[in-house]
């Protein structure tokens, strides 16, 4: 939403970017930094960072730096993303089980009649005989073949895709954090233009009123005066309330419920100078976004687990041993036992289950290639559309500042021109909106390129 201003005595518009609203370039929905750890080891400034709980004092500076190792350490979303990483590891350990033994205790006691046999519930007639002992069995998987070996792949890569799920949360959340830290500084700029508008305007308004009241200015003038001055202390009250809005944002993504008191810390750095060439930067993005390695390990995965499912028609040996004791028994029967041996499975009709399965996989594998496919086009738009926002932002840097300067050459003119009786009122309160047009375009530019420069460097998925 854009707020516009219109001079009672010209046809001149002023409009101040709303908190939060100032024009943003495209942003991809996944994001920088590989890990939490890399994060958090950016340099910070020398004043700590506060805690996320409870209310900080006021005048608490903070850099950005600081607030991004805030938001790291307390944003829900970083948690959420690590949780789903170490479950992913939990589903590689549990698909390795089957290549390991598997053994388990037994404790038996039957009470049977003497010399009687199972007659009914199963193919076999056993004589069952009073007994009770105790006893290991172990079992393990000789060879399926690669399905196995399939199935714990598909889950290692699995497990990656996510890690770099969890790296592309964090990215997201930190351009979120730099996005509010450089709103919440623009509109703070944007409430300084306000005040200094109201104190140039009621400078005047003072000048005019002496004027008035010495018969030299009409009271026509001193309307106008006083207008303009209320169209500035209008501007003010806009821009406390957008810079009370950044805050509130910025407050909410480092964790806190309520607006922090927070001294912004600036950067006193001069703007970088733009890339020449896009192409590079398109191939480092390809080459590290964590949204496209986390895409890659998913197709990865898909294909590990088709072949595991077309797997599923290839048999399947295993070895199974058991060895224990029967203190009571029956006399003609030995106190121990033991016993090896080996089983072969062999598929032989599933009811055109595997087959399904098999090819639900294949399907599920070649919609993974064309999400990839996708992304990567998607990422190559996202970095040409950043950098190109970034290159007309840069330019209109060195257009608002020469808007300003001219401005305010404009407005010292027709202050000395209605000062000597050789210019209006009108002329006098055009020039004065031109100057506070001027320097609101000039602030806005400022930060938009900072902004720009760290959207680019997000779409590259490489932290600045």
């Amino acid at each position: 939403m854009r707020r516009t201003f219109i001079c009672s005595c010209c046809a001149l518009g002023l409009t101040i970017p709303a908190a939060g609203q100032s024009p943003q370039p495209a942003v991809p929905q996944v994001i920088l930094s590989r890990q939490l750890q890399e994060s958090t080891s950016w340099p910070t400034a020398q004043t700590p960072a506060p805690v996320a709980q409870g209310a900080v004092p006021a005048g608490t500076s903070l850099t950005r730096r600081q607030a991004e190792a805030l938001a790291l350490q307390k944003n829900p979303q970083i948690t959420v993303g690590k949780l789903r990483a170490l479950i992913a590891g939990q589903y590689v350990r549990e698909q390795r089980s089957a290549l390991l033994p598997t053994a388990y205790l037994s404790l038996t006691g039957v009470t049977a009649s003497d010399g009687a046999r199972i007659s009914a519930g199963a193919l076999n007639n056993p004589i069952i005989f009073q007994r009770a002992a105790t006893g290991t069995t172990v079992s393990q998987l000789i060879t399926d073949f690669g399905r196995t070996t399939n199935l714990v792949s598909s889950a290692e890569s699995s497990a990656k895709a996510e890690e770099e799920n969890s790296a592309a949360t964090t990215a997201q959340i930190v351009l979120a954090v730099d996005q509010a830290f450089y709103n919440a500084l623009e509109t703070q700029a944007l409430l300084q233009v306000a005040q200094q508008t109201i104190d140039a305007r009621q400078l005047i308004v003072n000048q005019i009123n002496a004027l008035t009241q010495a018969k030299l200015k009409s009271d026509l003038d001193l309307s106008f005066a006083n207008v303009d001055l209320s169209r500035a202390k209008l501007l003010q009250l806009e821009a406390k309330n957008n810079y009370a809005t950044a805050l509130a944002t910025l407050s909410a993504i480092l964790g806190y419920p309520d607006q922090q008191p927070f001294d912004l810390v600036e950067s006193t750095s001069a703007p970088e100078q733009p890339d020449a060439d896009v192409n590079p930067l398109i191939m480092e993005a390809l080459r590290q976004r964590p949204e496209l390695l986390a895409l890659e390990d998913q197709v990865t995965s898909a294909e590990k687990f088709a072949h595991a499912e077309h797997d599923l028609w290839r048999p399947t040996v295993s070895a199974l041993g058991t060895v224990g004791v029967a203190p009571v028994r029956n006399n003609a029967l030995p106190n121990w036992y033991g016993a090896v041996g080996a089983n072969i499975n062999i598929p032989v009709f599933s009811g055109f289950l595997y087959n399904a399965r098999a090819k639900t996989a294949d399907l599920q594998t070649e919609a993974a290639k064309q999400r990839l496919l996708d992304e990567r086009n998607n990422i190559a738009r996202d970095v040409r559309t950043a950098w190109q926002q970034s290159q007309q932002v840069f330019e209109r840097l060195g257009v608002t500042q020469q808007l300003r300067d001219q401005a305010s050459l404009g407005l010292n003119l027709a202050e000395a021109r209605y000062n000597l009786g050789l210019g209006s009122i009108v002329e006098l309160g055009q020039a004065e909106l031109q100057k506070t047009e001027a320097d609101i375009a000039d602030t806005d530019a400022q930060y938009q390129y900072r902004l720009t420069r760290l959207v680019l460097a997000y779409t590259i998925g490489a932290p600045k």
